[in-house]
């Protein structure tokens, strides 16, 4: 679907973030899982697993472009052996507890975020007795790792000069689902000293996990990183404790990154500008996906920051659900120009592509955005 292309896809990633001069801006995209389904049922491609080979994206991530997915490389639920246990099930619902001994809610045939229902853990005291020393238990670390997985996407990245990015959790991610925003966001106020623990531990962890994988399976190209730190209109913390408690575990993350020589890209849904001085200082190379419903602006981003990071995403999947390829021609006309001068950028919807999107407008998605992102030729 795409033109020749005059660098490879992984020459291109590598180029666009460090802003160097590219040939076209990369593609790149998250689908739901109702989506490639949908498209793949309708005789567009094979399976929904090819959805990202199809569209010709050029970067890979360890667990893949579909929502929600088994992205986990390295799996840092206390009990790593205990799986997802179905506690109950209706029509619509299945509750479900994981290995952190949390219990969630899912809605079948929903892509969103699972609900949080009740925990194990809320405080310091629980955090130590279940969670931080089954962590640490350096026995379980070889279980905590897909090696398989990691190493299928690095062959077939070699095989065809895709970009590989190993995906690992943040700390701030890494604790919300294990003891509840509520809990870790009143925890940030009266208990400082136990978030920075948790951040801490978790980082460290994370860190020794992905030296083993690279020392047997060998280095990707970059680390991506998930770690929603906002919601619509704010950050879930002021940059005071931001600072505080989870900059030295992302620092010390994005340090091991760099000692690779790895750029680091750093997914993160909601309005995090107050935080992106930090998130710079920190070592981030490239902030995705720049979420327009939550208040996020990708051209005063590249305003701002574009001497200093590489943007992925930004562009309003609201255009895309009217299924109006006016609609479409506006969100690229008002926006890719601008982002993508001096380099430093990657075509991606705001967040994920909803089942709400038609499979033609999306292409033309896609097209449009290379015809327009092709340097030279505008």
């Amino acid at each position: 679907m795409t033109p020749s292309n005059r660098m490879t896809s992984r020459e291109r990633v590598l180029r666009i973030l460090k802003r160097q001069p590219v040939d076209r801006v990369g593609l790149f995209e998250v689908f739901w899982k109702e989506t490639a389904e949908q498209w793949s049922a309708q005789g567009y491609f094979e399976r929904p697993d090819t959805i990202s080979d199809h569209f010709g994206l050029d970067l890979r991530r360890a667990g893949g472009e579909i929502a929600p997915m088994s992205w986990k490389l390295v799996d840092l639920v206390a009990d790593v052996d205990a799986g997802i246990q179905v506690v109950e099930e209706s029509e619509t619902t299945q509750l479900l507890r994981d290995g952190n001994g949390a219990l969630l809610r899912q809605f079948k045939g929903f892509s969103g975020g699972l609900e949080h229902v009740g925990f194990l853990v809320t405080d310091r005291a629980g955090w130590q007795e279940h969670i931080r020393p089954r962590i640490l238990d350096e026995r379980t670390w070889q279980r905590r790792i897909d090696f398989a997985r990691y190493r299928d996407l690095r062959a077939k990245c070699l095989r065809e000069n895709l970009c590989l990015f190993a995906g690992v959790v943040g700390a701030f991610d890494l604790v919300s689902p294990m003891c509840g925003h509520e809990a870790l966001l009143t925890g940030m106020a009266a208990d400082p000293e136990w978030v920075r623990d948790m951040s801490q531990v978790y980082a460290e962890v994370t860190i020794h996990l992905l030296e083993i994988v690279f020392a047997q399976e060998g280095l990707p190209d970059g680390l991506w990183v998930w770690d929603d730190l906002g919601f619509k209109g704010r950050p879930f913390m002021s940059p005071r404790m931001y600072r505080e408690m989870l900059f030295p575990a992302h620092k010390q993350l994005f340090d091991f990154a760099h000692s690779l020589d790895l750029p680091v890209v750093l997914h993160s849904d909601g309005f995090i500008e107050p935080l992106l001085p930090l998130l710079v200082e920190a070592g981030i190379d490239c902030l995705q996906p720049i979420e327009v419903k939550a208040g996020v602006d990708l051209l005063r981003l590249k305003k701002l920051y574009g001497d200093r990071l590489a943007l992925i995403g930004g562009m309003d999947v609201r255009a895309l659900e009217t299924n109006d390829k006016r609609a479409v021609d506006a969100e690229l006309a008002s926006k890719l120009p601008t982002a993508m001068a001096g380099s430093g950028y990657i075509l991606q919807v705001d967040h994920s592509v909803s089942s709400k999107v038609e499979y033609d407008t999306y292409r033309y998605f896609v097209e449009q955005g290379l015809r327009l992102g092709t340097y030279g030729q505008r």
